[in-house]
């Protein structure tokens, strides 16, 4: 699947991010906390491994349910990128 990633900055140097499916826009719900582009057109598969902090079951589940998936809070990343 090919998404578009989104990052935003959070307290103690944590990053979060948004995946979105490529030909979807931003959700409504979302627009108005400060995430900016990370990359775009991104291959998002079930591999196993772990994308930008989300792994790849949760967040399939995540944009079927919701039409997008975010970092759960026990999951940010401390990397920034």
């Amino acid at each position: 699947m090919k998404v578009d990633v989104y990052k935003r900055s959070e307290d103690a140097n944590l990053y979060s991010y948004l995946i979105v499916p490529t030909e979807n826009a931003l959700p409504q719900e979302v627009t108005n906390t400060d995430w900016q582009v990370f990359d775009r057109n991104v291959d998002f598969e079930l591999d196993g491994k772990v994308h930008f902090t989300l792994d790849p079951n949760d967040a399939m589940s995540q944009i079927s349910e919701k039409g997008y998936a975010i970092s759960h809070l026990g999951d940010r990343s401390a990397e920034g990128g």
